[in-house]
């Protein structure tokens, strides 16, 4: 049993590397209200809108407030509409963000796009529970540029190494579909699970 549980462990480390990291060609508290303290009615928020639904999300400026102003403004700009969740793995999380996922004819360069900025790391007390909106970076802590990802299940095995900016406060069930949709041996959905992000001012 104990071997069991090392080998599995051993698995999710795995997983994160070829998941979350940008370099390598890759990169249930969701619908309740945020615990990240502070947010209430006056926290920014946003809307991811696919075809399987919409994901309402509040961030988390006291946190991490460089990630949640560069996230912002992206959105604002249209940068992210066009993107596709490009990486689902069941039991973890959905990643998106990536400029490159708009060409439907480059899928091999899908994970290796983002803005010329990078962020510093933000690291905070905020663990990765089911729902959390957190950025994708490469070895380099303060490389993350627009990659993000939706953590499905509680991975708290992140905790430290990747910036907690925001949190889906409604519309999991979304999350649910994209994670469980058909995907080839890169994790990359058969079906595009394309995006739209709308910002609530």
């Amino acid at each position: 049993m104990q071997r069991r549980m090392i080998v599995k462990m051993t698995a999710m480390i795995l997983v994160i590397g070829g998941s979350l990291l940008l370099g390598m060609g890759a990169l249930s508290a969701a619908d309740k209200a945020s615990t990240g303290k502070g947010e209430g009615a006056k926290a920014p928020k946003a809307t991811i809108k696919t075809k399987f639904g919409d994901m309402e999300i509040v961030f988390f400026p006291e946190k991490a407030p460089k990630h949640v102003e560069n996230f912002l403004a992206l959105a604002k700009s249209g940068f992210y509409n066009g993107t596709i969740f490009h990486r689902v793995i069941p039991g973890f999380m959905i990643q998106g963000g990536d400029p490159n996922t708009k060409d439907l004819n480059k899928p091999e360069t899908y994970g290796q796009g983002g803005p010329s900025q990078k962020l510093k790391a933000e690291f905070n007390d905020i663990p990765h529970r089911r729902g959390i909106l957190s950025m994708a970076r490469t070895n380099d802590p303060n490389s993350a540029g627009s990659q993000f990802f939706i953590v499905v299940k509680d991975s708290n095995f992140l905790d430290g190494q990747y910036t907690v900016f925001g949190e889906v406060v409604k519309g999991m069930e979304v999350a649910d579909k994209i994670v469980s949709l058909p995907k080839n041996s890169r994790d990359l959905p058969n079906e595009r699970a394309e995006v739209t992000l709308m910002v609530v001012e």
